[in-house]
């Protein structure tokens, strides 16, 4: 599926969109290159779901916790691993396995750690200003 976002106030419908396409699935693999807007559609998408607090990037604690109607939503930001082993160190298996929402960005540094079944998301952002998001359920 491609959803075209040609600015921020489409965001809100995309999220809904990829909310849907995804069914089931609750990991969510975000890839694109930095200032693509990964942490804006999460934003989007926690909102979607019913997130009333602030949800912002977890580059430097690498996960965020946000609740929404009594279930826990993971933020993962693995931009500054040096090793897939920081990732094996702070649990991740806890969380991806937990059955709660995880949306995952920069998840090309834990290759070897990715379960089997995701959404994978790709966003590319156009010359002028559209971003174009891929959405395939792996």
């Amino acid at each position: 599926m491609l959803i075209t976002a040609n600015s921020l106030s489409n965001l809100p419908e995309a999220a809904t969109q990829l909310l849907a396409e995804a069914g089931t699935n609750k990991i969510f693999l975000f890839y694109g290159d930095m200032g693509a807007g990964k942490t804006t559609l999460i934003k989007q998408l926690c909102a979607a779901l019913g997130v009333d607090e602030q949800v912002t990037s977890p580059t430097f604690s690498i996960v965020n916790e946000y609740r929404s109607g009594g279930n826990n939503i993971f933020h993962f930001d693995f931009y500054r691993l040096k090793q897939q082993s920081e990732a094996l160190d702070m649990g991740y298996e806890e969380y991806f396995y937990s059955g709660n929402y995880c949306f995952i960005e920069w998840p090309e540094k834990i290759p070897d750690l990715l379960p089997d079944h995701y959404t994978r998301v790709s966003i590319t952002a156009q010359n002028d200003g559209p971003r174009l998001i891929n959405v395939e359920n792996i």
